[in-house]
């Protein structure tokens, strides 16, 4: 990191779930400081308070020092990009429109770390767990050309229903899996919604989220694919079949797994890779990342998502029930956080690691 003052950030979506909670992170960051928060013209020219009003919806309070912030026009882009020197992107909109809006603002130079989807498969866009694949942040040397950009670019961040198993599945890739059978419980809170906006999901299960599983059994092998050219080549293993389904959790998306590999390993082999598996941004000591990646639980009832989800501060992956499968090689169970490590929390580590990289720079 070269910069010796902080890097001034925009929240493009801030009144939002993802937004608000991109704001709790971001209140005491030792690198970054919000200097622009920005939404739709319908909350410009309001104070944050005010356009959030009665839409707050995480358990902890609105932080003061944005209470007061004006909210700005998402659309004037040049205006943000003189205030900023990267933006975090978590809008509501259609696909093709935050398409658009990423890349101008990539064209104004502004490097953009995405929440959304729509850039996920664009084949120059580098889509980052950066504890498994922060090698793929290459291809964006070969993006800004596309662009015309010496500093702006887009990373995003993957799907939050892949962050239970994915972190799971990738210090084994050693083994050469072949077939995944992995079926998420995914919170309300993936779908932006608390309790209080969704009574209908009390006492409830829904065993259908649309454009889940489709993403669940193909953004992991983008993650595991290499960079080719200057674009990234997906992995054409292992084999992934999902099911998603919303159950009534507030926050925590909790995997069933099934996986069979070339070379079946040993039981003691897939704890060991689990314990000793660190990424960059433990090698790193990034502010937000895990002391322990993923973090596997002896006992038969864990991982549980009150007890577990805010290991590491919502950063920690936990694992539990591996064995072996009367089918398959072996089962376990995985759990994260969906709105921290699959969500705004994941987006600030890749930023971090963008940052000691000197992408910013």
């Amino acid at each position: 990191m070269k910069k010796t003052s902080k890097y001034r950030v925009g929240v493009i979506g801030a009144t939002g779930m993802v937004g608000q909670r991109f704001l709790t992170l971001l209140e005491h960051h030792p690198w970054f400081d919000v200097a622009v928060l920005a939404a739709s013209s319908r909350s410009s020219g309001k104070t944050y308070e005010e356009a959030v009003d009665g839409r707050w919806k995480l358990s902890c309070p609105m932080p003061e020092k944005y209470k007061a912030m004006k909210v700005q026009d998402a659309a004037n882009i040049a205006e943000i990009a003189s205030q900023v020197d990267f933006v975090f992107c978590a809008v509501d909109m259609k696909k093709e429109e935050i398409k658009a809006l990423e890349e101008a603002y990539a064209k104004a130079e502004v490097p953009v770390v995405s929440n959304n989807s729509a850039n996920r498969w664009t084949p120059d866009v580098p889509m980052v767990i950066p504890e498994v694949n922060d090698s793929h942040l290459a291809v964006i040397e070969s993006q800004r050309a596309r662009l015309g950009t010496k500093k702006g670019f887009i990373a995003v961040k993957p799907n939050c229903s892949i962050q239970s198993y994915v972190p799971a599945l990738s210090p084994l890739l050693k083994f050469r899996p072949q077939t995944v059978v992995a079926t998420t419980y995914q919170a309300i809170s993936g779908a932006g919604k608390t309790f209080r906006e969704w009574p209908e999901m009390i006492d409830n299960v829904i065993p259908y989220i649309s454009g889940e599983e489709e993403k669940s059994e193909q953004e992991p092998l983008k993650i595991w694919g290499s960079v080719e050219n200057g674009i990234i080549v997906k992995a054409e293993k292992p084999c992934i079949t999902t099911q998603c389904i919303r159950v009534p959790v507030t926050d925590g998306h909790t995997s069933a797994v099934f996986v069979t590999f070339a070379e079946k390993p040993a039981k003691e082999e897939i704890l060991s890779a689990w314990k000793n598996y660190e990424g960059a941004p433990q090698k790193l000591h990034l502010p937000s990342a895990p002391a322990q990646f993923v973090t596997y639980f002896e006992e038969d009832n864990r991982p549980q998502v009150k007890l577990d989800r805010d290991l590491y501060n919502g950063m920690g992956i936990t694992l539990g029930r591996l064995r072996e499968d009367s089918v398959f090689d072996y089962k376990f169970v995985g759990l994260s956080h969906n709105t921290l490590r699959g969500a705004a929390g994941g987006a600030v580590l890749i930023a971090e690691l963008l940052c000691e990289k000197g992408y910013f720079d």
